[in-house]
């Protein structure tokens, strides 16, 4: 079913939206209000650095916006003891989300056993606590073969999603890649874009596309969009961004 402005309601957009507070040189402050507008406009997530976790889930605390969390970024080639340990810190620390960069350089030598193995160690430990696994691929840096084969190996050890990207890489989503996501992975795997979803028009065409989430920074400017247009007012002037993507 194609999805437009006059099908969807404030909350499907709201809860299609990780709110990224991503960017290096956040300080504290800027963290803090990104977390307060999330919850404000009701966003699925934010998601934040790692440092940042606890002070995500106080602030979160009694919302509907879960906290997430990066692990292995942005390169993904730690060892998968790195990851494991981040993970685990990750969720003590109250992450409900586990967004992890794939080993590139195993997928690119074709040690795609490794790579599913590394994503499953992740999956394992997420899964137990409650918590859910988007697997980043990267793909500014991987042919369409090693997209097809990221997505094998990510279904295989039971991810929740497959992601395009960390949003620091040279280009972010496209909309051939969302395509091939969406093609070679079930229907349970739901697939997340990342980098350069920045408008209401852009979100709801990769939701024509099949994505159920995207990483934004722009998440104020997309949500008074929606509400401007939902009234038959004209497009919502942009908000500062401050967060990631």
């Amino acid at each position: 079913m194609t999805v437009s402005i006059e099908t969807l309601t404030e909350r499907d957009i709201a809860k299609a939206i990780d709110h990224s507070l991503l960017r290096p040189e956040l300080d504290d402050a800027l963290v803090e209000d990104g977390c307060r507008l999330a919850a404000k406009y009701d966003a699925a997530s934010v998601c934040c650095r790692p440092a940042d976790v606890k002070r995500a889930a106080a602030i979160l605390a009694g919302t509907d916006v879960a906290v997430g969390t990066t692990i292995g970024f942005p390169h993904g080639n730690h060892l998968t003891a790195t990851k494991v340990a981040e993970a685990r810190q990750a969720l003590a620390d109250g992450a409900t989300e586990l967004d992890m960069v794939i080993q590139i350089g195993a997928l690119k030598s074709g040690r795609d056993a490794d790579v599913q193995a590394d994503i499953a160690a992740i999956v394992e430990i997420a899964h137990a606590a409650g918590a859910i696994v988007k697997v980043i691929f990267e793909n500014a840096y991987l042919t369409d073969d090693e997209k097809v084969r990221a997505c094998r190996a990510s279904v295989a050890a039971g991810a929740d999603f497959v992601k395009t990207s960390t949003g620091f890489a040279p280009s972010g989503a496209t909309h051939d890649d969302l395509r091939l996501m969406r093609a070679n992975a079930p229907s349970h795997v739901q697939v997340k874009a990342a980098g350069g979803v920045r408008t209401l028009d852009a979100l709801i065409e990769v939701m024509n596309l099949g994505v159920t989430r995207i990483g934004a920074t722009a998440t104020e400017a997309i949500i008074l969009d929606f509400r401007a247009r939902k009234a038959g007012g004209a497009a919502a002037s942009k908000p500062v961004e401050v967060g990631g993507y």
